[in-house]
């Protein structure tokens, strides 16, 4: 395939190469995820290409997940309740809802903006009021989840 040299019939495969057509990439940065694990830690990365061994989770890296509830959503009960003390989660929220450092903003303007670092989900859901309720979601280098929340 290009990756190596032909000796009696048989490929000696230039390094990072490996196959009996020298045809397996032994490069992981294809599999790598926006997390900077290999691929996302939901699977392995054979010849260069994620084998997602997770089967809810599918993608070159093994990020996309069609069945799963999203960061908004998954975070929206905690945030209610560490945010404004009402929701499904108000009597337990001192134990299930410290996993983030809370912020709390003005207005929506002063919420982070797309542009930082660190891979970040803007979100609006309804409270149990019926109102809407807006804030930021993100997980920095050090893996600490932040929260910025209008008040």
């Amino acid at each position: 395939t290009g990756n190596g040299i032909c000796k009696c019939r048989v490929c000696e495969c230039f390094p990072n190469f490996t196959g009996s057509a020298c045809d397996c990439s032994l490069d992981t940065t294809p599999c790598m995820a926006s997390n900077g694990q290999i691929c996302n830690g939901r699977g392995t990365c054979e010849c260069g290409t994620c084998n997602c061994t997770d089967p809810k989770f599918q993608g070159p890296t093994c990020e996309m997940c069609q069945t799963c509830l999203g960061v908004c959503a998954e975070h929206k009960d905690c945030v209610q309740c560490r945010a404004f003390e009402k929701g499904e989660k108000k009597d337990t929220c001192s134990q299930e809802c410290m996993h983030f450092n809370m912020t709390l903003v003005e207005s929506r303007d002063k919420l982070p903006q797309p542009g930082q670092p660190d891979p970040l989900s803007h979100c609006k859901e309804k409270d149990v009021d019926d109102c809407w309720f807006y804030f930021t979601y993100s997980v920095n280098s050090n893996g600490e989840a932040n929260v910025h929340v209008v008040e």
